[in-house]
């Protein structure tokens, strides 16, 4: 037998918890993110070791859960006070019956809460009890171990349109907003980047109430896996808590940072330090049985007045080449040498005062050469990179294309290898065969010089994906070009440009057209830098015109733009906008499609600046540009009252706490909460008594402007007058009509007389009695007749004081409804 359940209750003397009503959702947000510590046992924090202190997954552990506030518990107290009792009935003399009760308790789960937090490592999350009352403003929180996250799968999923559910995680970059009631679904699985989510529910209605159902678990989380350095590389060992990441650079450069990194174990697992950089080793060095590897200038900033010298040294009987990667010096005040030899005063291969870049590189005579670079002027930056390799006299050096690859039948370069050579995406093969040869046994050397992938100034392009580059990349675009290049996709394609580097000087210009032509719809122009970007065409046709400027007096040098480009299926929606801090956004649609509208929502303590909802238009472009949340500072000015006045404390501004007082001029009264005013005050119309013979409707002392009043006869009686008088404003306010009178209905009277008369004589002598009655009847019905007309009707005072002492009568007010009797 089921006897009830017990909930525990204080018995000490603390305050009572508040109901979870009673909170604003911004208190609520601000006690769920304040929640640090799990209930019965300390936090675990971050640790060192990922397995130390972290609980397998398929442990089996108790379930804590804190529901803040007001959380219904079974009371121990209560339960022990229940025990099986006895008692005694008296029957008959000598006999006794014993009957025993027996209370069973049993444990039932409540109904679902409404601010609850979870800290169990699998739980399910359910809607509360339709019979709560709305509106509600529900806030669920769930913390997992650190180096964990929260998996979420909707098990039930029915939302009235009037109410919402948002899925928000919380992390190293705030509230995030994951999923909102727009794009979840039955069956649908969600993941968190951190160990913290928070499920806000909120109703509106009075009718529908939401019902769902979220089953969560926790899942490791891991570090993203590192990017490789420019010029160098890493290894990994583990991308979960505990592994490391090594970097390490390509010769000719150093690491600038750490070499090595460890992932943490935290709310988001991390690296414990930034990923490092591959700079140009120091100016100038002396280089040893020197094999391969580069020179680069000096990692910025570079000063003016600098001399470097480098001597690179192969071993015995090897020849050394050095190719030209990249160079770009100032003509007047930069210098760059290279001796063949071991010495400044080796013989010169090369000088750039006088000698034009050589594209086939240099040829040492020995096994050394000697390099001299002297800056002189900071206003260019400087440019070089050259590479170096050493080879023996049966062996042609290893051919190098820079923005190319080549393929070789011999790996070694020996005698009679061929080497052909192939463009990188965006490059177009120039000045010289694509395929070469080594030859002469003498002096062995390649047959041809390498051919140079360039980047070329505009073009037709036709293939499905590849890359458009600035003139000359990677070294800087000259000045006066007007490049034009033309992509043409599938018919049933769109083309996506993804602009990975943008820096262009601001007199120069890029502008995307959505056709074929220089005359179709421009849908993008560019000046100066941008950081990394999408486009996509609304056809299956794009061109793109580059700019540079002749007349550029200060011109300098600039590293143009690097851009590919794909066919991409057709999408028409807009592109995708970044999360909004301290808020999060609701969509209508689960993509961007044109009239799809972005809702953003502001956390609480928080106000929307800019426009709060946005459109995809037609054109696939938002209607305005996203709000930002900013932090409450100040209440907007509510303004000056006509016909009264205000206090303001403190007086400059109004910073929130300020304490803003209206008051009225005399004969008016404040109406209003958020806009108060002053309106004028009339005097009430008193109550003009009720009539002899007759009774009002809704008694009351005094009547405001506007208020009615409607007055009733007894049987027996006819009003005279106005049935309703209404009370018109002014000083004092007045009745617009005296109040009417009852009379009796004398008609009536008349013929009750006739009938007695005619009963009270025989019929023999009905003529004589008629000019009888008549003649007594007359002389006395006309004095009273007359009497009665000329009389004022009185009108009896209000005597019953207990009548306007009822509430009921002091709560009538006619201007809203009236009562008939």
């Amino acid at each position: 037998m089921v006897s009830g359940l017990t909930f525990a209750t204080a018995e000490s003397d603390t305050p009572p918890t508040p109901s979870p009503d009673s909170y604003s959702s911004g208190e609520l947000f601000h006690a769920a993110l304040q929640s640090k510590e799990y209930l019965g046992r300390a936090a675990t924090g971050t640790t060192t070791d990922p397995t130390q202190a972290v609980p397998r997954l398929k442990q089996s552990e108790p379930t804590a859960e804190a529901f803040s506030p007001g959380m219904l518990t079974t009371s121990p107290s209560r339960q022990s006070a229940l025990r099986s009792s006895m008692s005694s009935l008296p029957v008959e003399e000598g006999t006794t019956t014993t009957l025993i009760t027996t209370t069973t308790i049993t444990t039932m789960h409540g109904p679902a809460q409404c601010n609850a937090t979870f800290f169990a490592m699998e739980d399910v999350v359910e809607s509360p009890d339709p019979a709560t009352v709305s509106p509600l403003d529900c806030i669920y929180g769930i913390t997992v171990y650190s180096g964990y996250g929260v998996e979420i799968q909707v098990k039930k999923l029915e939302i009235p349109a009037e109410e919402s559910l948002t899925i928000l995680t919380y992390g190293s970059q705030g509230l995030k907003l994951i999923a909102d009631k727009a794009v979840m679904s039955e069956g649908q699985v969600i993941r968190s980047t951190t160990n913290q989510v928070f499920i806000y529910y909120k109703r509106r209605g009075q009718n529908n109430h939401a019902l769902f159902s979220l089953h969560y678990q926790a899942y490791v989380l891991s570090c993203p896996f590192p990017r490789s350095p420019e010029n160098g590389g890493v290894t990994v060992t583990d991308i979960h808590p505990g592994g490391q990441a090594h970097f390490h650079c390509d010769p000719g450069f150093q690491v600038r940072g750490h070499e090595i990194a460890s992932c943490v174990n935290a709310t988001e697992p991390h690296w414990s330090t930034a990923e490092p950089q591959c700079v140009a080793v120091s100016c100038g060095g002396w280089i040893r049985n020197a094999t391969i590897g580069r020179i680069l200038s000096p990692p910025p900033p570079t000063v003016s007045n600098l001399s470097c010298h480098w001597l690179i040294e192969a071993k015995e009987g090897h020849r050394l080449h050095l190719h030209f990667e990249r160079i770009a010096l100032d003509e007047d005040e930069d210098r760059l040498i290279v001796r063949s030899g071991n010495s400044s005063v080796s013989p010169s291969l090369f000088d750039s005062d006088a000698d034009d870049v050589p594209e086939r590189g240099l040829l040492s005579e020995s096994s050394a050469l000697y390099l001299e670079l002297t800056v002189d002027s900071s206003s260019i930056p400087l440019l070089l990179a050259l590479r170096y390799e050493a080879f023996d006299d049966e062996h042609c050096w290893e051919p190098y294309m820079p923005h190319g690859n080549y393929t070789s039948s011999d790996l070694t370069f020996q005698l009679g290898t061929t080497v052909s050579f192939t463009c990188s995406p965006g490059f177009v093969l120039e000045q010289g065969s694509t395929t070469i040869e080594c030859v002469d046994p003498s002096n062995p050397h390649w047959n041809d010089t390498e051919p140079v992938c360039k980047a070329l100034c505009g073009g037709d392009l036709t293939e499905p994906s590849g890359t458009i580059l600035s003139p000359d990349w990677p070294q800087s675009y000259s000045k006066g070009l007007d490049c034009v290049w033309q992509i043409h996709g599938s018919e049933d394609k769109r083309i996506e440009l993804d602009v990975h580097i943008l820096n262009i000087r601001q007199t120069d210009v890029l502008t995307v057209f959505d056709g074929r032509d220089l005359m179709s719809h421009v849908i993008g122009q560019y000046l100066g830098s941008k950081e990394r970007f999408q486009v996509v065409s609304g056809g299956s046709e794009i061109t793109i015109q580059f700019q540079s400027d002749p007349d550029d007096s200060s011109f300098i040098l600039s590293q143009g733009f690097l851009i590919h480009y794909r066919e991409v299926e057709p999408n028409d929606t807009c592109p995708t906008l970044p999360q909004i801090e301290f808020g999060w956004i609701s969509s209508s649609h689960p993509s961007h499609v044109r009239g799809s509208v972005l809702t953003y929502t502001c956390l609480p303590g928080y106000d929307i600046s800019g426009t709060d909802i946005i459109t995809c238009q037609w054109d696939l472009s938002w209607s305005s540009n996203p709000p930002t949340c900013v932090k409450v500072q100040q209440c907007p000015d509510p303004g000056e009252v006509v016909n009264g006045a205000r206090s303001v404390r403190p007086e400059a501004g109004f910073a929130v706490g300020t304490v803003v007082r209206f008051s009225c001029n005399q004969g008016y009264q404040l109406e209003g909460d958020r806009s108060p005013k002053c309106v004028l005050k009339y005097d009430p119309c008193p109550n003009p008594g009720v009539p002899d013979n007759g009774y009002q409707t809704l008694y009351k002392h005094s009547y405001q402007a506007g208020e009615t009043l409607r007055f009733f006869c007894y049987e027996g009686y006819e009003l005279i007058g106005e049935v309703i008088i209404t009370c018109v404003s002014g000083h004092p306010s007045q009745w617009n009509s005296p109040p009417p009178f009852c009379k009796v209905a004398y008609e009536e009277l008349l013929e009750d007389h006739k009938l007695e008369v005619s009963q009270s004589f025989e019929p023999s002598h009905q003529i004589l009695s008629e000019n009888i009655a008549l003649a007594i009847i007359l002389p006395i019905i006309l004095p009273l007749f007359w009497k009665s007309l000329s009389h004022t009707h009185s009108y009896s005072p209000i005597t019953v004081e207990s009548d306007f002492n009822n509430p009921l009568y002091e709560a009538g007010d006619t201007r809203e409804y009236e009562v008939s009797i």
